[in-house]
């Protein structure tokens, strides 16, 4: 839809101009100003909230030194920017031109007005009375445009960053690490690294910049410092990720989702994403930046906050969810976090992610020591045979083999494991069945003598078939297909149609009745899941026995006659079944419930339950964020009736996104707010991949990129190498930081600013 300017007499809309047009600030204070100025006494009961996302100014109401153009993708307003130029008067020649409610100027008001047209007028036409005024005048305007203007030492500068700048981006889109050999030899002649190799091809290249700053080094100094480079780095990082965030303010609602902690040389950082919707009702996913781990969770829970808050400018009140996706060691203290942010903010309602699995996310949750040894297990499986496929081949031949007599059953394994069937429902399910095959594989290759693999790949596959063949990991993974399959129908429907994930909403309970169930008759269902591990066990020639630990430690404080089935019973069964049932009650609590119910609203589940739904009780979550909460009672009869007698060809929207989509929505409006926030929750899925590219490309950055050479900031420059940017914006706010940091000194072409390292 257009933009039409909200100024008095003004005719503009954007699809009639090339002018840029402004939202009204949330900022209170500058809303009320701009209101002022438009003397429009009908946008004066407004919050700022509402003019921000209804109401909009061209840029012809706004002073050229009010606007910044040096972006060559955005035209910005300043941040103390004010409207100034309006029309208040002509309209009161023409009294049928009264669309928008302009306040009535008084009679000193408009005579004010006429004085200043005058004042701009009568100089023109007293030209021969005021040549000495014009000629002060003039000379007054040159001096300030002299001094405005850079000198050519500031000129040479700022091109000099900005080929400093242009190496950092290049090199950071491309994945190649700022470091490498970096070392003085026995002449003290630096050995250079990546950075200072590319910055000598291309003075080589013919960058007279950058050959004029260099020429006069001495051979035993860098041509640009490693302190140098690590603040562009960081204005890189800021720039970024700011215009990023813009985005996401301008979408006002959002969701923020936290993964598993990854190695940045060395150190342990959670990847943090945003969700948000933006004006044309696409939903994205996009990676904003890394948060440190901590040993404490309540000093984790507060730099989170200060994180988002502060450094990174967000309104944690329009926060609607938060997700994390953890392993058992950070699972605990992110639940932690959770609960703080709850506190700060109540709406931000904690769910599953739609990127995990439930029983994925369940076992994770789990702190039993076995189960992270086993997904740990599992995860150097899935790498082992997905980084060759010669290894593949050889896996589909041994399960060719060993279901000769079911070969329908083998090629359906074989699709499954070509698939990232470390992320299934099913997963625990698909291991237990493919063990042996993955078990004589594994031993095959640890034993060819036909020199087809390495040495480094014969020896992974002998460790991991020594994992694979513990009985510790057999029981453990029986335990955990059996105990797991009374939630998969469950997640799988969460991950389904969304009508699968309302009829989800409504079937917890059962699914929580039956493992109570299986908690009270505990020592039964383990009796029948150890004598499972045991017959596999049996049938791989695996030992039954207790861990090699405890065995070990069997003479300082275990019982003599202590069984392997009663050690796994307390150790793994009921641990597991305990920490699945609670895992379920804090993910999907009564709040979380409530926003999955509201997807009656969505067409497709209205049709499914006869259009006899009743959503304003669960509605009430969000009755803060409706436009007008006082008639959503009608306007929800209105929807159903609208959906209950449609047309015959006419069908229903089958999800959030089709629903949002539709040519007519807007004409409901707090049925069009209720569904732009439910979109956001993490539950959802992204419908467009496109829009999620964000995650691929981490994961991607992380395979490709050895731990010592990854950094925080050349990642979210990789990853968000399609951002648009402005280099001019880079460029001087890096030299407004070191101004002011009192480290800019003389930067001329002979100046030896360099740190010798």
């Amino acid at each position: 839809m257009p933009n039409f300017c909200a100024a008095p007499n003004c005719t503009r809309k954007s699809t009639q101009s090339d002018l840029a047009f402004f939202r009204f600030p949330r900022d209170p204070n500058r809303c009320q100003k701009w209101v002022e100025n438009c003397r429009r006494y009908d946008l004066e009961d407004k919050t700022p909230d509402q003019l921000n996302k209804h109401y909009r100014l061209c840029a012809q109401h706004f002073e050229d030194s009010m606007i910044c153009r040096s972006s060559p993708y955005r035209t910005v307003l300043r941040e103390n920017a004010i409207p100034t130029i309006f029309d208040l008067t002509s309209h009161l020649g023409n009294p049928g031109r009264r669309r928008k409610r302009i306040k009535e100027l008084s009679e000193e008001e408009i005579r004010t007005l006429k004085e200043r047209k005058l004042d701009a007028v009568i100089p023109l036409q007293e030209n021969h009375q005021t040549n000495n005024n014009d000629v002060e005048i003039q000379i007054e305007i040159e001096d300030s445009e002299e001094s405005a203007a850079m000198t050519d030492e500031e000129r040479y500068n700022k091109d000099y960053i900005k080929s400093l700048f242009e190496i950092v981006l290049l090199m950071g889109k491309q994945n190649v690490s700022l470091e490498g050999r970096n070392f003085k030899d026995q002449n003290g002649v630096y050995s250079q690294d990546n950075f200072q190799a590319l910055l000598e091809y291309r003075i080589n290249s013919g960058d007279e910049v950058l050959r004029k700053k260099f020429e006069m080094l001495a051979v035993n100094q860098e041509y640009c410092s490693r302190f140098q480079q690590e603040q562009i780095l960081d204005v890189c990082d800021r720039c970024i990720r700011e215009e990023v965030m813009r985005d996401v303010r301008n979408s006002q609602f959002f969701s923020i989702i936290v993964e598993d902690a990854v190695d940045l040389a060395g150190e342990e950082h959670m990847p943090i994403f945003i969700r948000h919707i933006d004006d044309a009702n696409n939903l994205h996913e996009v990676f904003v930046g890394f948060l440190p781990c901590e040993e404490d969770a309540e000093i984790m829970g507060m730099n989170f906050l200060t994180t988002i808050t502060e450094k990174w400018k967000l309104n944690m009140e329009y926060c609607r969810g938060q997700s994390y996706i953890t392993s058992s060691r950070l699972s605990s203290k992110m639940k932690i976090v959770a609960s703080r942010l709850l506190q700060k903010c109540p709406q931000a309602t904690y769910t599953l992610c739609s990127s995990c699995a439930l029983n994925i996310w369940l076992a994770k949750s789990i702190p039993v020591t076995g189960i992270s040894v086993v997904l740990g297990t599992l995860e150097d499986i899935y790498l082992f045979f997905g980084k060759s496929s010669t290894l593949e081949i050889e896996l589909d031949n041994t399960i060719t083999s060993l279901f000769m007599d079911n070969v329908e059953k083998g090629n359906e394994l074989k699709e499954i494991l070509r698939s990232e069937w470390i992320s299934r429902h099913d997963t625990f399910e698909i291991i237990v069945t493919l063990l042996p095959s993955i078990v004589l594989c594994l031993d095959r290759v640890a034993c060819e003598n036909s020199f087809r693999w390495n040495t480094r790949v014969t020896s992974q596959a002998f460790l991991l078939s020594s994992a694979l063949t513990d009985f510790d990991f057999v029981v453990t993974i029986v335990i955990l297909k059996n105990a797991l399959s009374f939630t998969r129908a469950f997640g799988k429907n969460l991950q389904g149609l969304t009508s699968d994930v309302f009829s989800a909403a409504n079937s917890l309970t059962a699914v929580l009745h039956t493992l109570n169930e299986v908690m009270e008759n505990i020592e039964v269902y383990h009796e029948f899941w150890f004598e499972e591990a045991t017959n596999l066990a049996v049938k791989m020639d695996i030992p039954v026995k207790l861990p090699g630990r405890l065995n070990r430690m069997q003479h300082v404080n275990l019982q003599s006659d202590l069984t392997s089935e009663n050690f796994y019973k307390e150790a793994l069964s009921i641990p597991t079944i305990q920490h699945i049932i609670q895992g379920l009650k804090d993910v999907f609590s009564e709040q979380h419930l409530k926003a999955l119910k509201c997807l009656s609203l969505v067409p497709s589940v209205m049709g499914q339950l006869k259009f006899s739904t009743s959503e304003e009780h669960n509605t009430n979550l969000y009755k803060y964020d409706l436009p007008s909460p006082e008639t959503l009672s009608a306007e929800l009869h209105c929807w159903r009736v609208k959906w209950k007698h449609r047309g015959k060809d006419v069908e229903l929207p089958s999800n959030i996104f089709e629903s949002l989509h539709l040519q007519d929505i807007k004409f409901f409006p707090n049925v069009y707010a209720l569904l732009k926030v439910l979109c956001i929750l993490p539950v959802f899925k992204v419908e467009n991949e496109k829009y999620e590219s964000g995650r691929k490309r981490l994961k991607f950055y992380l395979e490709s990129t050895p731990v010592e050479q990854r950094s925080s900031q050349l990642a979210l420059v990789n990853i968000s190498y399609d951002s648009k940017y402005d280099l001019d914006v880079m460029v001087d706010t890096y030299m407004k930081m070191v101004e002011n940091d009192g480290k800019f000194e003389s930067m001329s072409p002979r100046s030896e600013i360099v740190d010798e390292v």
